[in-house]
């Protein structure tokens, strides 16, 4: 048991954190206007465009900028979102992505004059989920893990004490675009920054199970 409980913790401890090079990552609806410095992402996020299926509203939209790298396996991915939101449903976020009809965006949305930390998980269909903040806040902190079949996404005002937010399901072991989107689906755009992306790689929790049992 303690042999088991070593090699779980040194795993564990050395499980690498990748610092992503933004430029090497790639665009999909790439906005006209969009700069990375300093390890920063700003866009100018492209008038009437969303990421929505079907449900309650009858239409479907795919054409919102998303910059992305393509992901295996288990993982975490976090960053500070920052925008400069002035229009109803104006929202800047992570987002996974098997396909068009598989993804989970989370970040903020501004809604009726207030923020609201928003989930939109698709399968087929859409779905949304919010939770209204009492104030306006300059940023936020959105993370998502990726575990086995399901993502449970959390945010964070300092990126110290994370609160879970939502908890989906999204297919297992099959590559996931994870990346930064932002919309603007009423309004006529906004500029939206995007400091501190980072995915951290986590150890197979099916292996770990296996290798417990092999050396115990």
């Amino acid at each position: 048991m303690k042999k088991t409980i070593t090699v779980l913790f040194l795993l564990a401890a050395i499980q690498p954190v990748f610092a992503q090079t933004l430029e090497k990552m790639q665009w999909f609806n790439e906005p006209q206007e969009w700069e990375i410095k300093k390890q920063s992402l700003t866009m100018q996020v492209t008038p009437q465009t969303d990421y929505w299926r079907i449900s309650h509203y009858g239409f479907t939209v795919d054409d919102a900028p998303f910059y992305y790298a393509l992901y295996g396996g288990e993982f975490e991915v976090k960053a500070k979102i920052i925008g400069e939101y002035k229009s109803r449903f104006d929202q800047a976020g992570l987002m996974l992505r098997v396909d068009h009809e598989n993804y989970i965006k989370a970040g903020i949305e501004f809604v009726d004059g207030k923020f609201n930390l928003s989930a939109v998980v698709t399968h087929r269909t859409s779905d949304w989920s919010v939770i209204t903040l009492d104030k306006p806040v300059p940023y936020i902190w959105i993370k998502a893990v990726r575990r086995l079949d399901a993502v449970e996404i959390f945010y964070s005002y300092d990126d110290k004490t994370y609160t879970m937010m939502r908890n989906a399901y999204l297919q297992d072991n099959v590559p996931v675009m994870v990346g930064l989107m932002a919309a603007s689906p009423d309004g006529d755009g906004f500029r939206a920054t995007f400091e501190h992306f980072r995915v951290t790689h986590l150890p197979d929790q099916r292996r770990l199970e296996w290798l417990g049992k092999q050396i115990k």
